[in-house]
């Protein structure tokens, strides 16, 4: 007779002794209450501030006024229909674009003034899972979390070897450090990322689109995996995402972007209850609403009729 397969958990590491992190009680009674038009909540305890961010691309106006803050122990969401920026504003939060005005603070550091070497150093401080995972394709699992290791510190192989074992054992696939990115599921491989993405310890993580492509069974796995580490770790968590169902079970904040700016913020639940038609909308997957399917363009008809010259 068969028997029941024990159940696999994913259980993240403490940290060493002597790193720095924080306790659950602090993080139980922080404050939930709702931010409004993405205002902090909390003075003291931002570690991303956009203030009043104008950005545009092509004459395109992307971001008028976009205000955010992202709090420091804390997943926090940005939410949005496809193409209101929220690639971007990862790309703005860590120094690949420069808004046109306004501000972009990270650790209370603006982003625009910092020199080369001192952009260096904060994005050290950030792990980051790409969208696609973008695995080193010719190397391997083991390797591919390596990477960053071996790029920003001159640890001995002991020691990095220790390193990528625990941040692989972590998300689960710790059998899987010889194989080849090519060789692993889409899942998979995205946990590979998500492995590399935290092997240096940092103290923000951000996820971009972690979902897409993602089986239930992989997707409640990232779920689990994204708060299990937040609050083993106490960093700061960002989650990019429309992927409303998965946001709601794990997001302690979540800013809704709109039109260039926050047109809603708050918690999960909070957002659920509103009744400005652009939240109901998005959170509803309501086909229609203030927000177009189609992008801006000419009379169709019209458009169909023209004669070319």
């Amino acid at each position: 007779m068969l028997q029941k397969a024990a159940r696999v958990t994913f259980c993240y590491p403490s940290r060493p002794s002597g790193q720095r992190t924080t306790k659950g009680a602090d993080r139980l009674n922080e404050s939930s209450s709702k931010t409004t038009n993405g205002s902090p909540a909390q003075a003291g305890d931002a570690v991303i501030e956009v203030s009043d961010v104008r950005y545009s691309v092509g004459g395109r106006v992307i971001f008028d006024g976009l205000n955010l803050t992202a709090r420091k122990g804390r997943i926090t969401a940005f939410m949005g229909p496809s193409g209101t920026g929220k690639t971007t504003l990862l790309r703005l939060i860590t120094g690949q674009s420069y808004a046109e005005r306004g501000s972009v603070r990270v650790f209370g550091n603006e982003v625009s003034t910092m020199s080369g070497k001192e952009l260096f150093a904060l994005r050290q401080r950030m792990g980051m899972l790409f969208q696609n995972g973008a695995l080193l394709t010719d190397e391997d699992v083991y390797e591919n979390v390596a990477f960053p290791v071996r790029a920003h510190t001159r640890l001995p192989e002991s020691l990095i070897r220790q390193l990528v074992l625990t941040k692989l054992h972590a998300v689960g696939l710790r059998g899987a450090a010889r194989l080849m990115p090519a060789e692993l599921s889409g899942g998979m491989q995205r946990r590979v990322a998500l492995a590399r993405a935290i092997v240096m310890d940092p103290d923000i993580l951000i996820y971009d689109e972690p979902f897409v492509g993602l089986d239930p069974i992989s997707m409640g796995v990232i779920c689990r995996l994204i708060k299990q580490m937040n609050e083993a770790l106490g960093i700061t968590s960002i989650v990019v995402s429309h992927d409303v169902q998965e946001l709601s079970t794990i997001a302690h904040d979540s800013f809704l972007l709109s039109s260039g700016k926050v047109v809603a913020s708050g918690t999960p639940d909070e957002l659920h209850r509103s009744q400005v038609e652009e939240v109901r909308q998005f959170m509803g997957g309501l086909a229609d609403g203030p927000v177009p399917f189609h992008y801006p363009a000419p009379d169709y008809f019209s458009q169909l009729l023209e004669v070319e010259s």
